[in-house]
């Protein structure tokens, strides 16, 4: 049984990438690739219905992808919340002994002041690990999203390919006159 040829997984996107690679499969297999024009370029036509509906799969798993790895990432500083708040819990069931049997031996409400602090403290982390905390946040994120828009503008716009071939040119120039301090 021979193996599979592995150039037969490109899918048309990844043909219009890599042309020389795309060659190799037509002339393996004997066959023309459908992302080939007319002018023999290998490079597909953007008009071709096979192609957009290629792109347009693509575009919609990559956003799948970032949502579920956006609510994986989500779940994940829930459930570190919740851990935090066991352990904030311990100890402040510790630190209420320990300040009841303070108050006990001297009889005075200053011995309970450590108390208020901490269940500030407390009432946040119960609050965001099981309480409306988090629908919360979003509430209010939604709410900037739609009436506070220039608030979300990064400083200085979005990047250019410009600026950020300038910036890699600068850090290579840098390298080269210092290859010590990197």
């Amino acid at each position: 049984m021979t193996k599979p040829d592995r150039w037969h997984l490109f899918s048309i996107t990844e043909r219009h990438r890599h042309p020389i690679r795309s060659n190799l499969k037509t002339k393996k297999m004997g066959a023309t690739a459908s992302c080939k024009n007319s002018s023999g370029s290998g490079y597909p036509e953007h008009d071709d219905p096979a192609y957009r509906k290629c792109q347009e799969l693509k575009m919609e798993r990559w956003i799948q992808m970032h949502y579920q790895m956006k609510q994986r990432e989500q779940a994940l500083a829930i459930a570190k919340h919740r851990e935090l708040f066991y352990w904030l819990g311990g100890f402040y069931l510790s630190a209420v002994y320990g300040c009841a049997s303070y108050y006990q031996r001297i009889k005075r409400v200053s011995a309970l002041a450590p108390l208020l602090p901490l269940t500030f403290v407390m009432g946040y982390y119960t609050d965001w690990a099981y309480g409306s905390k988090l629908h919360r946040i979003q509430a209010e994120a939604n709410m900037i999203m739609e009436h506070e828009q220039e608030l979300l503008h990064w400083p200085g716009g979005l990047p250019t390919v410009s600026s950020i071939d300038e910036a890699r040119v600068e850090i290579e120039m840098e390298k080269k006159m210092h290859p010590h301090h990197m």
